[in-house]
């Protein structure tokens, strides 16, 4: 198969990320200005959804396929395309579905069928790789493919409780953070931390005590749960069970860093001012996500975390968009699988100042909806800065450049 038609997955994931920031875009507009068309609801459903499986699942699966090498032998490709058009296809659903009806009988359907495909990848996925000894980012990904298939638990909960008309408020809650937390802090970090081990392999950068901290990192990620449920009272024993969890991970992530920086990596990297910029602000997100976990083991900030919606946006857009969505752009920039040319270099500049500006902005809407103050045309900025995010994207897809 030529190389051109090998990198067509990744030309639509990025096409799938522009069309994630055309749904943000049209909710920004939606809450700052008057707009009939849709309803805001479906819209979020569909955004979310849509940047879950069409846009961060399927390229996880399409980079830890290729650092697997699985791409070199033709009928293992086959089968791994195939599982890449189910999940295209799945996500495509969603997004119609979801944007026309909601949450309803199409759209329950295609989201079923995106877990279905999931179960399917990991399942040849761990055939296709159980035999390599060399491959150090392969516990890795075993632990993000372990935590995805866990976090559609509170999916299938979900379901139920929709389909027997027993939805109770907490339980409810408890499930939707279920799946969030092992989307986030299991499949999409575990999975990301992988493919960000494999590329410092390649440039003969070893992490020293990897393997340690992997492990404080898988077992703290089961009671780093309790992290989402702090506002259910529960028994003292599990809540310092999720504070020594929280402390762990946090820990585990200054290590990471310490050693990080002492492999001197950076210069070793030999990487472009981009790709440097983009892997400092992956970094940074990520440090702070796990520092505002440790802060959220205090009750008192939990139950004003999770009691104020801006405060959960601007969490869940800070893993999401300035954690995970940024380290993806930044390793298909610096492991060369896309080229890009200076309309491309710039729109993946004005991506990111766009996605942090966002990000401020959420942080400090969040921060006074505490005091219930209401910032002054912060609906207007957010909006402004959607658009910014969707210009950057425009840029960034119709700069890529094939090899």
């Amino acid at each position: 198969m030529d190389e051109n038609r090998k990198l067509n997955w990744l030309h639509i994931c990025l096409f799938n990320l522009l069309i994630v920031a055309v749904y943000g875009t049209l909710m920004r507009y939606k809450i700052g200005f008057e707009f009939a068309f849709f309803n805001q609801k479906n819209l979020q459903h569909a955004h979310s959804h849509f940047a879950f499986s069409g846009w961060v699942s399927l390229l996880l699966m399409v980079l830890m396929t290729r650092t697997a090498g699985l791409q070199a032998d033709l009928s293992k490709e086959k089968i791994i395309n195939r599982i890449f058009t189910a999940m295209l296809f799945s996500s495509y659903g969603m997004l119609v579905s979801f944007t026309i009806q909601g949450y309803g009988f199409y759209s329950i359907a295609f989201s079923t069928i995106s877990i279905l495909v999931t179960f399917i990848f990991s399942y040849y996925y761990y055939q296709f790789t159980k035999e390599t000894k060399s491959d150090v980012s392969k516990k890795w990904m075993y632990a993000a493919l372990f935590f995805n298939i866990l976090s559609t638990a509170g999916t299938f909960y979900l379901s139920y409780m929709m389909a027997t008309k027993s939805i109770e408020q907490h339980a409810y809650l408890a499930s939707v953070y279920w799946y969030l937390h092992f989307q986030y802090n299991g499949w999409f970090f575990f999975a990301c931390t992988g493919l960000f081990v494999q590329f410092l392999k390649s440039a003969g950068i070893t992490i020293v005590a990897e393997k340690e901290i992997f492990y404080i990192l898988v077992l703290s990620s089961v009671p780093a749960y309790g992290l989402s449920t702090l506002w259910l009272n529960l028994p003292v024993w599990i809540y310092i069970l999720v504070v020594l969890a929280a402390l762990a991970q946090f820990f585990a992530i200054l290590w990471f860093l310490r050693e990080f920086l002492r492999s001197n990596a950076i210069e070793r990297l030999n990487m472009s001012l981009l790709g440097k910029t983009l892997l400092f602000a992956a970094g940074m997100a990520l440090l702070i996500k796990f520092a505002l976990q440790a802060g959220s083991t205090i009750p008192a900030v939990s139950k004003f975390a999770f009691g104020f919606r801006p405060i959960v946006i601007a969490y869940l857009h800070l893993v999401l968009l300035a954690f995970t969505s940024v380290f993806l752009v930044f390793y298909v920039y610096a492991g060369k699988y896309l080229k890009f040319n200076m309309l491309g270099n710039t729109g993946i500049l004005i991506f990111l100042c766009g996605v942090f500006l966002n990000e401020f902005v959420l942080g400090i809407q969040g921060v006074a909806s505490l005091t219930y103050t209401l910032i002054p045309y912060a609906n207007e900025a957010l909006f402004a800065l959607s658009s910014l995010i969707l210009v950057g994207l425009f840029m960034l897809n119709l700069g890529k450049v094939s090899r």
